[in-house]
């Protein structure tokens, strides 16, 4: 090994290495840069496509919207108000990004005019339901629970019926199990007997 020839580099030898490190280092900020930009712009269309105004932006979604706002859900004695958002997307952020893929196919079907109109909606708003109520019964109403706490109710405020439907959730009952209907009106054809939320 002592017998090995000694390399040397000459200046012309160095500039490419220090031309690469340079790249390397332009390389790292553009993606730092990029990446700031990336999470900018998609916090804004997030907060955007979170907002009311968005929610109700397409004409067929108007008559829901008034009906939420004929609910305690709008207004009430205490002023707490519960955006669409807070009751039909997940806080958590993969659950909420998830959930707005599956969202996507609704303005999908609004685009392609299945649901384009008050009529259409109605047509369609059972199956739609449906498919709500059996994401709450999944996550066992999360929605619901982020604003609602059972150890926090007050059993002496409520009705006797109230607090032995209450005492259910113990049970593997959940919100959604009793309180469809309490913000949109239920959908024609609804039959509590014959519900789907397994």
């Amino acid at each position: 090994m002592d017998n090995d020839p000694t390399v040397e580099v000459s200046a012309s030898d160095r500039l490419p290495r220090r031309k690469r490190r340079r790249i390397l280092s332009v390389s790292v900020m553009a993606a730092f840069v990029l990446g700031i930009l990336f999470v900018v712009i998609f916090n804004a269309v997030m907060d955007y496509t979170n907002a009311e105004e968005f929610c109700i932006g397409c004409h067929e979604m108007k008559e829901n919207y008034r009906e939420y706002q004929n609910s305690a859900h709008f207004t009430n004695r205490s002023g707490v108000r519960a955006t669409c958002v807070d009751c039909h997307l997940p806080k958590s952020f993969f659950p909420k990004i998830l959930h707005k893929f599956k969202a996507g196919g609704d303005i999908w079907h609004s685009m392609l005019g299945t649901i384009d109109t008050p009529e259409k909606f109605e047509e369609r708003r059972l199956t739609l339901a449906q498919r709500e109520w059996r994401r709450l019964k999944k996550n066992d109403s999360r929605e619901c629970l982020d604003c609602h706490d059972p150890d926090s109710f007050d059993f002496t405020a409520q009705r006797s019926r109230a607090v032995d439907r209450h005492e259910e959730i113990s049970k593997g009952q959940t919100c959604i199990d009793c309180h469809k209907g309490i913000v949109h009106q239920l959908p024609k054809g609804y039959q509590a007997d014959s519900d789907v939320t397994n």
